[in-house]
């Protein structure tokens, strides 16, 4: 089966086709990307046309949809959500919804190492992901600056030294680093959540109805959506 995946929580618009036979065809951006200006409107359709010419795969032969769901900026799960939607309802596919963030880590993953995954959540927090079984769950979750740093330290402590990853692990360096954490350079790609992750990943996701399928914010969205979208919020 033919999978394409999308991810658009950050300002980087990540795009990817897992072929049947298992080759991988990818529109990763450069990881300097997640920190200027979003332009999903004008990159997202683009990007799937350049991936599925590359695989040479038409849309009749996509057999399955992923999509990361976020966390991220309000407007580019928005296009990323709906966009994954349409093409699912249109094509009557299956859906899989994947965590942005859990797809982050993965792309930085190393044997027996913590990897904590970080998104900019903006009004001074900041999304986050804790490894399975520390503090006992590994769900998407939104903190301050100081709170993060302080579960970061109990990890490296805990579990050895943390990677931290993404584009709020670059903007938090002096607190994470503080906290015992290694965070790459900020041209490292694996600060850049990859599709091709999303897809792995929507291997072990429950396929849904296109439907069920909305953005995870975590906490309610700065925007406001007319009722028409009102099924962006609908938790």
């Amino acid at each position: 089966m033919n999978r394409l995946a999308i991810d658009t929580s950050t300002a980087a618009c990540s795009v990817a086709l897992l072929r049947a036979d298992g080759a991988l065809f990818e529109h990763r951006p450069r990881a300097e990307r997640i920190f200027e200006q979003p332009a999903h409107a004008t990159e997202l359709l683009p990007a799937l046309v350049e991936v599925l010419e590359r695989a040479e795969i038409g849309w009749h032969e996509v057999g399955a949809i992923a999509v990361g769901i976020g966390p991220g900026a309000f407007t580019g799960l928005r296009i990323g959500v709906t966009t994954a939607r349409a093409i699912a309802t249109a094509r009557g596919l299956p859906l899989a919804a994947v965590s942005s963030l859990a797809a982050l880590a993965a792309g930085a993953a190393e044997p027996a190492r913590p990897v904590v995954p970080v998104i900019d959540a903006r009004r001074g927090e900041f999304y986050h992901r804790l490894p399975d079984g520390h503090d006992g769950s590994a769900d998407d979750a939104v903190s301050s600056p100081d709170s993060l740093a302080r579960r970061v330290a109990d990890l490296s402590a805990a579990g050895g030294r943390v990677l931290a990853v993404g584009e709020g692990a670059v903007k938090l360096v002096t607190e994470l680093e503080a906290a015992g954490a290694e965070v790459p350079p900020a041209g490292d790609p694996r600060h850049v959540t990859s599709a091709a992750n999303v897809a792995a990943l929507a291997t072990d996701a429950i396929a849904l109805d296109p439907q069920q399928v909305v953005p995870n914010y975590i906490r309610p969205p700065d925007a406001k959506v007319s009722a028409r979208e009102s099924w962006l919020v609908t938790s």
